[in-house]
C-alpha cells in the first residue's frame, strides 16, 4: 500500500490463491468496500475513490485508473460462472475470467456494475444502477440495464 492511500477500517481487503492488491497513491476505500483478489490483481490508481459498499472482485485482474470514481455499492467483477451442464449445480461448474479495466477520471454511479471482460475508457461516465456488459468508449455516458448511449 502507498503512503497517503486511505482504506476505511471497515474495508475487507482480501488475497488468496497467489492474488495481489494494489493500493496507489492518494486513493481511497470507503467504508464496507470489498476488494478481493482471487488469484488475480486488484489495482486502485493514484487518487481514484471508492465510495461506500463497493465491490471489486479479481480472478483475472480489476484496474481503476487515476482518478477514478466509483459511487457507493459500485461493483466490478471479471469473472462469470459456467453454466454448460443444466444437470450439474452452478456453484460446481467452473469460472470464465476476463480483465475489467476502468479508466482515469472515469465515473461510476452508485449501484453500477461493470462486467466480466469490459473496459470503460477514460473520463466515461456510467449511470447510477446501470449493467456495462460492454465496452464504454473513452468520454462516453451511458446508463440502463443493459448501459447504453442516449439512454
Amino acid at each position: 500500500m502507498a503512503s497517503g492511500a486511505q482504506v476505511a477500517r471497515s474495508a475487507r481487503l482480501e488475497a488468496s490463491d497467489g492474488g495481489s492488491i494494489v493500493l496507489e497513491e492518494g486513493c481511497v476505500v470507503g467504508d464496507g468496500c470489498r476488494l478481493l483478489a482471487r488469484g488475480g490483481a486488484v489495482r486502485i490508481g493514484a487518487g481514484a475513490m471508492l465510495g461506500e459498499r463497493c465491490t471489486l472482485v479479481a480472478h483475472a485482474a480489476v484496474t481503476l485508473g487515476e482518478g477514478a470514481v466509483l459511487g457507493d455499492g459500485a461493483m466490478a467483477i471479471d469473472f462469470d460462472h459456467e453454466t454448460i451442464d443444466v444437470e450439474r449445480p452452478v456453484r460446481l461448474q467452473g469460472i470464465e475470467a476476463a480483465p475489467v479495466t476502468i479508466g482515469a477520471r472515469a465515473q461510476l454511479g452508485p449501484g453500477a456494475s461493470v462486467l466480466r471482460g469490459v473496459t470503460v475508457g477514460e473520463s466515461a461516465r456510467i449511470g447510477a444502477h446501470a449493467v456495462v456488459g460492454n465496452d464504454v468508449p473513452p468520454g462516453v455516458t451511458v446508463a440502463g440495464v443493459p448501459a447504453r448511449e442516449g439512454t
